[in-house]
């Protein structure tokens, strides 16, 4: 089971959405609004994000990681409510 890390929460904070740790297999975060509606489930437990490469690399490669997901994933990060846009914002 993926742990939420403090960026995320930070991140969804700013988006105006709520996020728990998947219940869905393979998911790492489950999205929802105020409400507690669900909106869907971003990122794959079998790959890593921006948070944890910053914990176990450091700023510099994450950094470098950040850079390079965005540029592979940058037009499902364009569509909003979309789970590449969460994802791009939550784990990115």
């Amino acid at each position: 089971m993926y742990v939420v890390t403090r960026y995320s929460f930070a991140k969804a904070k700013e988006l105006g959405v709520k996020i728990k740790s998947s219940i869905h297999k393979n998911k790492k975060i489950d999205v929802f609004d105020y409400n507690e509606n669900f909106i869907t489930s971003i990122g794959d437990v079998r790959y890593k994000d921006f948070p944890t490469y910053l914990i176990e690399r450091g700023k510099k490669y994450a950094d470098e990681r950040r850079r390079l997901y965005r540029i592979r994933h940058e037009k499902d990060g364009k569509v909003l409510g979309s789970a590449g846009y969460y994802a791009l914002r939550l784990l990115w």
